[in-house]
C-alpha cells in the first residue's frame, strides 16, 4: 500500500526517522534505504522522510551522526585490518613448518599443505573470535550513548516545555499584577476627588435663634 500520510509530523515520527537513519549510517548503508524503510513503517514517502530529516532532524542529532560515521569508520578498519592479519598468519603459519633440518622428507606435499591449513584456520578462529568481541563491545558502546543521547534530548525536551509553561505562567501573573495596579490607582485618586469634595463643600449650622449660619 503506497504511503499517503499528509498529516504533521509528530515527535514520535522524528524519533523513528532519526534511530532508522543512525543505524544506516553506522551499518555503512545510504540514507536512502534509511528514509525507504522509515516511510514503509511510519506510511510516508521516501522524499517527505528525506526533506524532514534534512530539514529539521538531522539539526538535533549532529553528535549522534558524527558517533554513527566514526563507528562505521572504525568497522571499516577493523575489517580491513581482519583482511591483513589474515594474510599475515597464513604467511606466518607456512613460514613455522621448519623445512630446513630435513623434516621435508617425512612430509608429502599434501600433509604439509593440510598441517598449514589447519593452523592457519585455528588461528584465524581465534583472530575471528577476538575481533567479534571487540565489535560486539564497540557496538554496546555506542547503543549505550545513542540510548543516553536520545534520554538527554527527550529531558532537554521536556525541560524546554516546562520553561515555556513557567514562561506562560509568568506572563500572565504579570499581566494580572499590572491590571491591578491600575485598579488600585484609579481608587485612590477616586478617593482623593472625593476627599477634595468633602473639603471644598459649603458647611452650615443653626444658630439659637434657628436661623442657618455658614461656616468657614
Amino acid at each position: 500500500m503506497s504511503a499517503i500520510r499528509q498529516d504533521a509530523w509528530s515527535d514520535e515520527d522524528d524519533l523513528i526517522l532519526a534511530e532508522v537513519t543512525l543505524r544506516h549510517i553506522r551499518d555503512g548503508s545510504t540514507q536512502l534505504s534509511a528514509f525507504e524503510e522509515v516511510g514503509e513503517r511510519i506510511g510516508r514517502t521516501a522524499a517527505a522522510c528525506g526533506f524532514r530529516w534534512n530539514s529539521f532532524v538531522r539539526k538535533k542529532y549532529e553528535a549522534a551522526i558524527q558517533i554513527a560515521k566514526a563507528q562505521r569508520q572504525k568497522r571499516t578498519q577493523l575489517r580491513k585490518h581482519a583482511v591483513v592479519s589474515m594474510a599475515g598468519s597464513s604467511v606466518a603459519v607456512l613460514d613455522s613448518v621448519d623445512l630446513g633440518q630435513g623434516k621435508h622428507d617425512t612430509f608429502t606435499e599434501e600433509t604439509l599443505s593440510i598441517d598449514a591449513v589447519i593452523r592457519f584456520l585455528r588461528q584465524w578462529r581465534n583472530t575471528y573470535q577476538d575481533m567479534n568481541r571487540h565489535f560486539k563491545s564497540l557496538e554496546k558502546e555506542l547503543h549505550d550513548k545513542e540510548e543516553e543521547l536520545l534520554r538527554l534530548r527527550r529531558e532537554n525536551d521536556k525541560l524546554n516545555k516546562q520553561v515555556n509553561e513557567v514562561e506562560t505562567d509568568y506572563r500572565v501573573v504579570n499581566d494580572d499584577y499590572k491590571a491591578l495596579i491600575q485598579i488600585m490607582d484609579r481608587a485612590r485618586k477616586m478617593a482623593f476627588l472625593v476627599e477634595e469634595e468633602e473639603e471644598t463643600r459649603s458647611r452650615f449650622k443653626m444658630d439659637a435663634n434657628g436661623n442657618l449660619e455658614r461656616i468657614e
